[in-house]
């Protein structure tokens, strides 16, 4: 009787190159998604000053506890107003100050544009949606007042200063000395309202 042979042998030849097929192929179809972020510019570093003392009230408080409920200066407010009551505060010129500001010269809010602070405080528990609803509805506040002394100065807003001085084909369109002088026109307006949005520290679960 023939004896039977042992089981075949089988090829590996050949897998190092289906398994390098097989890593191309999954890095060629593999997309991989990013987390939507904030789009902001951030103001440059600058120099850090010594003995420094804000007044309280030259300091616009926003808090969202855990349940999205907005509270400004320690007042309940709803969403719709948080952008107007910002403004109020950062044209509002207490010391008289500032000669371009419409504001109402209240003396319990702020002095003027450059010395106003926002300052934003979230719960742990916020949602995220909410925490940049309130953030685009602030920094809304900055750019409509921009947009106000913009239009008076250069008959343009400052959101298209902006956007046309950071686009990247702008530099191809323009020489330098008009390049030069679009830069001016922005920081100017930049200086009449400085963007001085502070994020305070998390707190957690705050009713």
């Amino acid at each position: 009787m023939a004896r039977r042979g042992g089981a075949p042998e089988v090829s590996a030849g050949s897998m190092a190159d289906i398994a390098f097929l097989l890593l191309i192929f999954f890095l060629v179809t593999t997309t991989i998604e990013t987390d939507a972020g904030l789009d902001r510019m951030l103001p440059p570093i600058e120099p850090p000053e010594t003995d420094v003392i804000i007044k309280q009230k030259n300091i616009f408080q926003v808090n969202i506890n855990k349940n999205g409920q907005l509270l400004a200066d320690d007042n309940l407010i709803e969403l719709k107003d948080l952008r107007a009551s910002a403004m109020e505060f950062l044209d509002n010129n207490g010391d008289g100050s500032c000669s371009y500001c419409k504001g109402k010269k209240n003396p319990e809010s702020s002095d003027n544009p450059s010395k106003a602070i926002i300052s934003l405080k979230n719960d742990r528990e916020t949602k995220y949606s909410t925490y940049i609803t309130v953030q685009n509805e602030l920094v809304g506040a900055y750019n409509e007042l921009r947009n106000r002394e913009a239009q008076r100065l250069f008959k343009r807003t400052f959101v298209d200063l902006e956007a046309e001085y950071l686009n990247p084909e702008t530099k191809d369109k323009m020489d330098e000395d008009a390049l030069e002088e679009l830069k001016a026109k922005v920081k100017r307006i930049q200086e009449l309202f400085p963007q001085k949005l502070s994020e305070a520290e998390t707190s957690s679960a705050s009713s």
